[in-house]
């Protein structure tokens, strides 16, 4: 780049995609190009069994069940479904949201909307000298008004990995959910979700050498199945009437629309 080698030193917010998953992805939308879940002919099979196979793939690796991943198109998306999902129909005046100063606007942004729509108020953990997290504070804030507790598991500015494990129990003995922000945690650590006891994790593709547009949002599976889809269309319905509808069995209903086939 201008007459120099490349160095790139940015994968926190992108990573570069080897050539392996260039040419997968060519290799699909030259020969495999299908919509899936909506057709009964060979092609789209095929493509829906890949689809499902990379689902199942994803779910091994962080130690979920498959219907406990659900795809979409990033962290910012997914970190949005659960806000939406979950926050907009769990929270009232009066409830908190427990955030660190370390969070990724995308775990901030959500909760703020989702506060003014509910009246709940966001309360911010701050970080201590070293940059990690000032624990003592944490614990302060997490009284029994809170019900939703964000945090990310590693952060992109300060590179600080949070000890989720601990804070997650804490937080579930004082009845609030965890949602975490696994944005960079999953490239650069082993992720096991059962391990960490999240309620919800999310993550992306394009952070940790995959295609940009799609993400994961893994949910316990009790949850994901109380939880309301945040978006509507095609794929997340069972039926459709011109009244009301009927949801998909998860995890497809929260995958509305045209999911990233190719990139999965």
């Amino acid at each position: 780049m201008n007459g120099h080698p490349l160095v790139y030193l940015d994968s926190a917010a992108t990573s570069q995609k080897p050539r392996s998953v260039i040419d997968a992805m060519a290799e699909f939308s030259r020969t495999g190009n299908a919509n899936v879940h909506r057709g009964a002919y060979t092609l789209s099979n095929d493509a829906t069994d890949r689809y499902e196979e990379a689902r199942l793939r994803v779910a091994g690796f962080i130690g979920a069940d498959r219907r406990e991943v659900a795809f979409n198109r990033g962290t910012t998306s997914a970190l949005n479904q659960v806000a939406y999902g979950w926050g907009l129909y769990n929270l009232k005046p009066g409830d908190r949201i427990l955030l660190t100063l370390m969070e990724h606007h995308a775990n901030i942004v959500p909760w703020q909307l989702v506060a003014r729509h509910t009246g709940a108020e966001l309360v911010y953990a701050p970080y201590a000298a070293d940059y990690t997290l000032d624990r003592d504070k944490f614990h302060e804030l997490l009284d029994e008004r809170v019900r939703i507790v964000g945090l990310t598991a590693m952060s992109n500015v300060l590179g600080t990995i949070n000890p989720v494990r601990e804070l997650a129990d804490a937080a579930h003995a004082a009845g609030a959910i965890v949602v975490v922000d696994a944005a960079q945690a999953v490239p650069h650590m082993a992720v096991d979700v059962k391990d960490l006891d999240a309620d919800f994790l999310a993550f992306s593709g394009h952070k940790m050498l995959g295609p940009t547009g799609i993400g994961v949002l893994y949910g316990k599976l009790e949850l994901l199945e109380q939880m309301e889809p945040a978006e509507g269309g095609g794929e997340m319905i069972s039926d459709v009437q011109l009244e009301a509808s009927t949801w998909a069995e998860v995890p497809h209903k929260f995958e509305a629309g045209t999911p990233p086939i190719a990139q999965a």
